[in-house]
This record gives C-alpha cells, sequence and structure tokens, in this order.
C-alpha cells in the first residue's frame, strides 16, 4: 500500500498521532468557521501557511498539496463565482482549500501504521452499531493514500500524453488513466488479500 508519510524529525513529525489529529481537527474547524469575508480569507490562508512554516513540513509541501488540488479549487470557484459574490467565493474557497491541505499534514507527518491505529481508536464506538472498526479504519486509510495515487497516474498520463503530442484529447486521456487506475485497485486488492483482509 503506497504511503502519504514523509520522513522528517519537525514539530509535526515528532507530535504523537492522536494529538496531532485532534489540534489539526481543531485548526481545520477553527478556519471553517471564520466569517465569507476578504478579511476571514486572509486570515484562513494565513493560518495555511503558518501550519506549514513549522520545521519539517515547508512552503515546497504546501506547494505541492496546492497542486494537487487545483482542479478542485477551479471547479468550486467556478461554481462559487456563478451562484455566490466574489467576496463569498474566495472566502469559501479558501476554507474548503485551508481545509483539506491542512488535513494534508496529518497523513505526510504520520505513518500510516500509527495513522491507522489513531482510525481504530477512534471508530470503537462504531462497534456498538455492529459495524467492524478495524475494517472501517482501513477503508478510511486506503481512500485517504489512494486519493493522491490517482493524482500521480493523472500526472504520469498526461505527460506521457504530451509527450506523443496527443494534446489535451480527453478522449486520449481517459482510456490509458483507467487502465491505470484498475491496475493499481488490482494490486491493491491482492495486498489486502495477502494480509487477510477479503
Amino acid at each position: 500500500m503506497l504511503t502519504l508519510y514523509r520522513p522528517g524529525d519537525g514539530p509535526w513529525h515528532r507530535l504523537p498521532a492522536g494529538p496531532k489529529a485532534l489540534l489539526l481537527l481543531l485548526v481545520v474547524l477553527g478556519v471553517c468557521l471564520l466569517p465569507s469575508s476578504w478579511w476571514g480569507a486572509g486570515v484562513t490562508a494565513a493560518v495555511c501557511v503558518a501550519c506549514y512554516a513549522v520545521p519539517g513540513a515547508g512552503m515546497r509541501e504546501l506547494v505541492r498539496q496546492l497542486v494537487v488540488v487545483r482542479w478542485m479549487i477551479v471547479v468550486i470557484a467556478a461554481g462559487q463565482l456563478v451562484f455566490a459574490g466574489p467576496e463569498d467565493a474566495v472566502a469559501n474557497v479558501a476554507r474548503v482549500t485551508a481545509a483539506v491541505v491542512i488535513s494534508g499534514l496529518l497523513t505526510t507527518t504520520t505513518p500510516l501504521s500509527e495513522l491507522l491505529e489513531v482510525l481504530e481508536r477512534a471508530l470503537k464506538p462504531l462497534a456498538l452499531l455492529r459495524i467492524d472498526p478495524d475494517r472501517a479504519a482501513l477503508t478510511v486509510a486506503v481512500t485517504v493514500s489512494t486519493l493522491p495515487v490517482l493524482a500521480r497516474i493523472e500526472r504520469e498520463v498526461r505527460e506521457a500524453q504530451r509527450a506523443r503530442g496527443g494534446g489535451r484529447s480527453l478522449r486520449l486521456f481517459a482510456m490509458p488513466f483507467l487502465v491505470v487506475a484498475l491496475k493499481h485497485a488490482d494490486a491493491l486488492g491482492d495486498a489486502m488479500t495477502a494480509r487477510g483482509v477479503r
């Protein structure tokens, strides 16, 4: 299974997974509660930059995270500009982007094994509803680790498409992307089966 973890010894890396998840959750909740205004968007952006200014994370990682979610930003911004004013659109896009990017600190500074342990503990109450917390935690972890993989596959297919002179044709992009994505799904399924997950 591909992990998003990037080794390091900064404060985010040294913070235990449980308190770190809680702290990041509070930060994300804080920026989401800011008013839809220009200054609210500015504060949201400043908090986001401050989170990555901590040694061990870095501005380069922030830029990388923003590049990964660039299309999500474009789609949300387009919808917001149509149905809301510019001020609301900027504030809402800033909040959603900050929530995603700040959450990325959890996966990039926490080994997947620690993340799974925290998720299993957090999801224990689901056992009261006869839902297996281990399987639920694994599902969340697989989902979190799969999204960037799909983004990487998209970049690789686009680069290969450009190298062959295919331009930005959706038809020439879709088929190889689906083939590579399905191969990844097969490999992921085999790896989970080998570990006794059915």
